[in-house]
């Protein structure tokens, strides 16, 4: 089967409801103090007069809804899925070679995984992609408001059972398996709404809620997968809390990475009053000059891409024992790409960081050996 092919698969007959859907200057700055971490109350208080839910709050949600469903008895959250078990597996084979071409990376962390959290992966990676390339890929020429609504109906279809191509079939498989809330992934489609509307981020806190949904989101949507250590003496939530920031500091490392690759598009996913204190504008950005400044601004916005993983790290010994190596590789090697920024000097406006497939293999002893810490030794 070729790699290549389109995502939107052909459809599962469903005569009554066919959604077509497309494709998807240089000064000298000392090292300055800024957030890491949004200030929660403040922020609350900010997004809440905008009508927007603070990420906090979406979290108790998704954490009180994902502990009921996690309880109930296989399928109870999902109508169960008939499919022939041959077109269930090339709906799974599919998704893994879309995984495997597209991110490479991730997918050596899920070859780890066992075999029914791998598939799950995959669906979920697949449905979080085409997601995410009706913003971004070839036909996004084409997005409206009117299609990511149409895209969440489809996805309200996969969760009750009624998939509309192959693809979503995996899906729907997988949330029958691994019972999860609907919130992350409806979640993931505002992010993608936030997309069409904004181009720039006037500070960290705007930034944050940005990586919130559109990355953020996946690791939600990867606890009930991973699943939780029965001997586990921390909290759901700070588990799931750990998750949550796997997903931003992995966010904010493919911004890192991508800064020349968005500048194409005219975005840039940067703060704007950050880079103001380090005397660079947009206009330092477009033109590709790596400044004694943008050092100065880039080893701030790695350092805080290493909290995210830092504080990630405490959960990833808390989950079950079969997934904690391929989380640890993953988390591991993400942390590598912020290492090849520095090795470039800094230069992620005309390089693109990258890390080669023998130091990939070289770090799996070292995720390995972070795996076997007990989880009574996290969270103190």
């Amino acid at each position: 089967m070729s790699l290549k092919f389109s995502l939107s698969s052909n459809p599962v007959t469903r005569p009554n409801k066919k959604v077509a859907l497309p494709h998807d200057s240089s000064i000298k700055c000392r090292k300055t103090e800024l957030p890491f971490a949004p200030n929660k109350t403040k922020l609350r208080q900010v997004l809440s007069k905008r009508g927007v839910p603070h990420t906090d709050l979406c979290l108790k949600e998704i954490v009180d809804k994902q502990s009921h469903v996690s309880k109930l008895p296989m399928g109870s959250s999902c109508r169960r899925p008939e499919f022939h078990p041959a077109f269930l597996e090339e709906a799974y084979e599919r998704c893994g070679h879309i995984c495997a071409e597209y991110a490479k990376t991730f997918y050596l962390g899920t070859l780890l995984m066992t075999e029914e959290r791998q598939k799950a992966i995959w669906a979920i990676y697949v449905w979080c992609r085409r997601t995410d390339e009706l913003v971004d890929g070839p036909n996004a020429i084409h997005m409206t408001s009117a299609v990511l609504d149409r895209w969440e109906e489809r996805l309200q279809d996969i969760f009750n059972g009624r998939p509309y191509d192959m693809l979503d079939a995996a899906l729907t498989d997988t949330v029958y398996k691994f019972p999860m809330d609907i919130k992350p992934f409806s979640d993931m489609i505002e992010g993608m709404r936030m997309d069409t509307r904004k181009s720039r981020y006037e500070n960290f806190q705007e930034l944050y809620l940005y990586c919130y949904y559109v990355a953020g989101t996946v690791g939600l949507m990867s606890v009930p997968v991973m699943g939780i250590a029965p001997e586990s003496p921390t909290s759901v939530h700070n588990i799931y809390d750990a998750a949550l920031c796997l997903g931003i500091g992995n966010q904010l490392t493919n911004i890192l990475r991508d800064v020349g690759e968005d500048t194409l598009r005219g975005r840039v996913y940067l703060p704007q009053d950050e880079l103001a204190q380090f005397g660079l504008c947009d206009e330092d950005v477009f033109s590709r000059k790596v400044s004694d400044g943008w050092r100065e601004f880039m080893k701030v916005q790695i350092d805080r891409a290493r909290f995210y993983f830092n504080q990630a790290e405490e959960g990833a010994s808390q989950l079950d024992k079969a997934s904690r190596w391929p989380v640890w590789s993953s988390m591991l090697l993400y942390r590598q790409i912020l290492d090849a920024i520095e090795d470039n000097d800094y230069n992620n406006l005309t390089k693109r960081a990258y890390v080669g497939r023998t130091k990939k293999i070289l770090m799996l002893p070292l995720a390995y050996t972070r795996a076997l810490s007990m989880p009574s030794l996290a969270f103190h």
